[in-house]
C-alpha cells in the first residue's frame, strides 16, 4: 500500500485503487493501522477487526454478511469515506467509534460520541447471561451507575424484559447520549436516564445495582495512550489508587439493594487493589469467556458495616 500522503491522494482519489473490493480495503486498512501502531481497545483489540468495522461502516454493510461481502467492489463514495476516516484514525488517534458514531454492546448498536466512553465493558457478557447464578429469581428494578451511553442499562433492560432500569450519570452531556440510545432502541417505557452522582438523590431500592465506574489510577492516567485522551476524563480518573468511585458505591449499595439483591461492579485491573482495601468482603470474580475481567459480584447480605471496614 502506498503511504498515506497528500501526493499519493492526488494521484488516485484519496489513495484508493480503482474499484477496490471490500476484502482488499480491509487488508489495506489493517496494514496501515498496524504500521501506524495505533492503540486498540475501544471495541476491537486488533488491526484487522478494526479495519473490518471501518470498511463495513463506510460501505453500509451489515456485519452479518461476513466474508460473503469481501468480493464486493466498493463504490467510489464509500472508498473515499474509508480513506478519510482511516487518515483521521492514524493522524489524530481518535477511537474509531467516535469517527463512525457507533459501537456494539451486548448485541446492540449504539450511538456514541466524545461525551461518553466507548462501551467495552465485560459486563455485557454477564448481562446476556442475566447475571446467573447470582441474580435473584425475580428482578423488577435495576440501577446502572455511571451509565454513559446507556450501554449497560440497555443491556439489562433487554435481558430482563419485565424490569425497569434507572440509568444514572452525573454528566448531563452523557445523559443526552443515553437518551438518544434509549429512544432509538425503543426502551423509553422501561429505561429512565437520571442525573445523579452515584446514589445521590436516589431513594429507590433495586434487585440489581451494576456499574462500570471510573477506576483508572492517577499514575495510569498519565500513561494512557493518545486514544484515551479523547474520552471524558470524568469516566476514567478515580484518584490515587483508582478506588474513589468504588468506595462510594460499596458504602451506599446496601441501603439501595433489596433483600437478595446483588451488586455488580467492574474495576478492571484493580482487582488486587480492591481486595487489599476491603479484605473482609467475599468478592466473587466471574469468568468472562469473551475476554477481559475485573468484575466483582457481591450479595446485599455481604455488605454489612463490618465487611466494609478498610484495612
Amino acid at each position: 500500500m502506498a503511504p498515506l500522503s497528500h501526493r499519493r491522494a492526488r494521484a488516485a482519489p484519496r489513495g484508493v485503487p480503482p474499484r477496490e473490493t471490500v476484502g482488499e480495503a480491509i487488508e489495506r486498512c489493517a496494514r496501515a493501522l498496524t504500521r501506524a501502531r495505533v492503540h486498540f481497545g475501544h471495541g476491537t483489540d486488533n488491526a484487522r477487526d478494526e479495519a473490518a468495522e471501518l470498511v463495513f461502516w463506510a460501505a453500509g454493510l451489515p456485519h452479518e454478511l461476513g466474508a460473503d461481502a469481501y468480493p464486493r467492489p466498493l463504490a467510489a463514495r464509500a472508498a473515499a469515506r474509508v480513506q478519510r476516516v482511516l487518515e483521521r484514525r492514524v493522524a489524530e488517534r481518535v477511537p474509531l467509534a467516535y469517527l463512525t458514531h457507533r459501537a456494539f454492546f451486548a448485541g446492540m448498536e449504539l450511538y456514541v460520541d466524545e461525551r461518553v466512553l466507548v462501551p467495552r465493558s465485560p459486563i455485557a457478557e454477564l448481562a446476556l447471561q442475566r447475571f446467573a447464578p447470582w441474580a435473584p429469581r425475580r428482578v423488577g428494578r435495576i440501577l446502572d451507575i455511571g451509565t454513559g451511553s446507556g450501554a449497560i442499562a440497555l443491556a439489562c433492560a433487554a435481558a430482563f424484559p419485565r424490569a425497569r432500569v434507572d440509568a444514572a450519570d452525573v454528566s448531563s452531556a452523557a445523559l443526552a447520549v443515553c437518551r438518544r440510545n434509549v429512544r432509538r432502541l425503543g426502551f423509553e417505557r422501561r429505561v429512565t436516564p437520571v442525573r445523579a452522582n452515584h446514589f445521590e438523590g436516589l431513594a429507590d431500592r433495586y434487585d440489581i445495582i451494576v456499574s462500570n465506574p471510573p477506576y483508572v489510577t492517577a499514575a495510569e492516567m498519565r500513561r494512557l495512550p493518545r486514544e484515551y485522551r479523547h474520552e471524558p476524563a470524568l469516566g476514567l480518573a478515580a484518584g490515587r489508587d483508582g478506588l474513589d468511585s468504588v468506595r462510594v458505591i460499596l458504602a451506599g449499595a446496601r441501603r439501595h439493594l433489596r433483600p437478595g439483591g446483588i451488586l455488580v461492579v467492574e474495576v478492571g485491573n484493580g482487582e488486587r487493589a480492591v481486595e487489599r482495601a476491603f479484605p473482609r468482603l467475599p468478592f466473587v470474580w466471574p469468568h468472562i469467556a469473551m475476554g477481559g475481567g475485573g468484575v466483582f459480584v457481591l450479595r446485599a447480605s455481604d455488605l454489612d458495616a463490618a465487611n466494609l471496614r478498610e484495612r
